[in-house]
């Protein structure tokens, strides 16, 4: 709409610039220069005398050309301007609408950092129907979450206010995936300042750094370069296995994926046995382990007659919206 609202503009100063030089070589009979300078002047409004004396219709032409000209350049002015307010405006209105999503939010994630580490935690996010709010200084990746619907700030996640604007006081857990190891252990540092209780996972890419991080109060440390190298390993010995969680992770038809279902005091499935909660019976998901609190360990493939206690995670493998399912009757 701008575009053509310029190219308008600009297609009608050119006509009445055309037409104030040919007038003035027509009907003055003066030369091309003389003839440009006195357009110019007078579509400018700049007040210099005339160039020659003008006749009665050369006056009545300079009359026209400077109402066409003073037209014209009030339109474009006008119309820039206009674009510039209602384009900070609609910026406006779109932070505070955002703001006030963000801050309606519980228990969701943060993700501080959209590159090529943090894009990826993002789309597993959005795959597996979770709230997440995303971080990033880039005006570019900003445009991109906007256009995709999803919720973000604008802003260095090393900075208390912006990780504040992200919600950090009600969320539940936060993934710090910047450039530096550096930045990673300042996001680290500040979140649990902020959010004592909160989960943090921050990525890593030297490997003196996993140490400082973990010391500054990250929950764990991921190396992209390290589970790079194993994966090219499994590739090269396992490439069945490797075969499988691609398709499990990547399937367009259905999203698969592994979870947990957490059993607390309120859970419908507290002090019942895993065949009574009815999730064996369900299609499209499977039991892989139990983990028990009080033992700190795993039990894969428990049998039917195992119960339920509090502190006690089912580990699930299946479609992630049959999953949800069994979480929110949990819920």
């Amino acid at each position: 709409m701008l575009l053509k609202r310029l190219v308008f503009i600009s297609f009608a100063l050119l006509v009445v610039f055309s037409s104030g030089v040919c007038g003035y070589m027509f009907l003055e009979h003066w030369p091309l220069l003389d003839s440009l300078y006195m357009t110019v002047i007078t579509i400018a409004s700049v007040g210099f005398m005339e160039v020659h004396p003008l006749t009665g219709q050369g006056r009545i032409f300079t009359i026209f050309l400077i109402l066409g000209g003073t037209g014209v350049l009030v339109y474009g002015v006008s119309t820039i301007i206009a674009f510039i307010v209602e384009g900070e405006l609609t910026d406006t209105l779109r932070r505070r609408k955002m703001q006030k999503k963000i801050a309606a939010m519980k228990d969701h994630f943060i993700v501080c950092g959209v590159g090529q580490t943090g894009k990826h935690v993002l789309e597993e996010m959005v795959r597996t129907q979770k709230d997440v709010v995303a971080i990033d200084r880039d005006p570019v990746t900003i445009r991109m979450l906007d256009e995709q619907g999803i919720c973000y700030v604008q802003g260095d996640a090393t900075h208390n206010s912006v990780l504040q604007m992200a919600g950090i006081e009600n969320a539940r857990g936060i993934v710090s995936a910047l450039q530096s190891d550096a930045e990673n252990l300042l996001v680290v540092f500040t979140t649990k300042r902020l959010n004592p209780g909160i989960r943090v996972i921050s990525k890593a890419v030297e490997e003196e750094s996993e140490q400082k991080i973990r010391m500054a109060g990250a929950d764990s440390v991921v190396m992209p370069n390290f589970i790079g190298g194993l994966r090219m390993a499994s590739e090269l010995i396992r490439p069945s296995v490797v075969s499988f969680l691609d398709l499990m992770l990547r399937s367009q038809e259905k999203t698969i994926r592994v979870d947990e279902l957490v059993i607390d005091d309120l859970s419908p499935y507290k002090d019942k046995t895993l065949q009574a909660t009815g999730i064996l019976s369900k299609k499209d998901v499977t039991v892989v382990a139990l983990s028990r609190q009080s033992e700190n360990s795993y039990e894969f493939n428990p049998p039917d007659k195992a119960v339920l206690k509090p502190g006690d995670v089912v580990i699930l493998m299946g479609d992630i919206n049959v999953i949800n399912g069994i979480k929110g009757v949990a819920g």
